[in-house]
């Protein structure tokens, strides 16, 4: 698993911080002799503009709403786990000769110029994941490589410094489902299954086999797009869209039905994008089939959209439960809560999963 900071010193104990472009989220999970326990779970919202393309703009805000994330949460906790979004990340599949893991990343530090597009890797940190042999050639290794710009990194670090917290692992928000999905979800040896983060702004998609990232790919469109197109479309401000987004309307039968299909194309550019992602993933990977589609994010919540992939694509297409192998504290929280927040919390989810010195 990605870590551009696994040599960060401190305990194995961990909070996950989901820094997105419309709100921060805060995930404590405990690791218990019963398994994992979800301990503390907050959410506030950052205003537009702290964060754009993936980069922190006003740093002053961030580390105001982190500060106060943690106070609402009470959360005491100082050692962070926290992730880039695709915007900021470049992720590329590359294959190298077999060789050792020390030789490996020496070979990649002097020429991961030649397969990432910056003019300097002076000026970035990258790490990298070996997914094993090539498929078609035994003697080459399969090699996930993932860099992102110093100072992109150190807006996030030095946000999170100033709040008085340390970030112990820089996580990639893809490979951070990834992790979640392991810990909920069973699979088979050949199953591929492709988590599709819906983002305010950007939308994740990860295809994972044997619970293995094989195919990564970004697109700047998320929900956001889709609460604009109803606002604009019945006069109401963003917020009173965004309610309208996800709770729909009263009223009978009929107008609820004509309601969806209406909030479905809204949707559709959104859809549209999901499809061309699988159909290229069925492309690169012929002869392997994709089992099930797992959606999250607010915009995971909207009526009728699984219903929808799932007839585009023909597969079975659900919303993710970031908990459903995750026991919580009955003290802080109850079942019908944690159901509500399970689509939206599935990065932070990840990252608290995440321990110190994991790879």
């Amino acid at each position: 698993m990605f870590n551009m900071k696994n040599l960060f010193p401190g305990s194995k104990q961990v909070v996950g911080l989901d820094i997105g472009s419309s709100s921060l989220k805060l995930a404590e999970i405990l690791e218990t002799p019963k398994g994992y326990l979800l301990n503390n779970f907050s959410r506030i919202p950052l205003p537009m503009g702290v964060i754009v393309d993936g980069a922190v703009v006003e740093q002053e805000q961030l580390t105001e709403r982190i500060k106060k994330l943690f106070k609402y949460a009470g959360c005491k906790q100082k050692k962070i786990v926290t992730s880039l979004s695709g915007h900021s990340v470049i992720i590329k599949k590359v294959s190298f000769p077999a060789m050792d893991e020390v030789e490996l990343r020496d070979l990649i530090a002097d020429e991961a110029g030649k397969y990432l597009p910056f003019d300097s890797m002076e000026e970035v940190n990258f790490d990298f994941q070996t997914l094993g042999e090539n498929e078609f050639n035994p003697n080459q290794l399969d090699v996930l490589l993932v860099a992102a710009k110093k100072d992109i990194i150190a807006g996030y670090t030095e946000a999170v410094k100033n709040a008085g917290l340390s970030v112990v692992i820089m996580d990639v928000d893809s490979f951070a489902l990834e992790t979640m999905y392991e810990e909920n979800y069973d699979y088979e040896d050949n199953d591929v299954d492709v988590l599709v983060n819906i983002g305010a702004s950007i939308t994740n998609i990860n295809a994972v086999k044997n619970g293995t990232s094989i195919l990564t790919r970004n697109f700047p469109l998320g929900g956001n797009a889709i609460t604009e197109a109803i606002g604009e479309k019945l006069g109401i401000t963003f917020e009173e869209a965004e309610k309208i987004k996800i709770g729909g309307i009263e009223g009978d039968e009929p107008a609820k039905n004509e309601f969806r299909e209406n909030i479905l194309a809204y949707a559709d550019p959104l859809c549209s994008e999901i499809e061309r992602s699988i159909d290229y993933i069925r492309s690169t990977y012929r002869g392997e089939s994709v089992k099930h589609i797992l959606l999250s994010g607010g915009s995971a919540k909207i009526p009728g959209i699984t219903d929808e992939l799932s007839k585009r694509l023909n597969i079975e297409t659900e919303v993710v439960n970031s908990f459903k192998k995750i026991d919580f504290n009955r003290k802080k929280m109850d079942s019908d809560s944690l159901e509500s927040i399970a689509p939206l919390a599935a990065v932070v989810v990840g990252l608290a999963l995440r321990r110190k010195g994991d790879k």
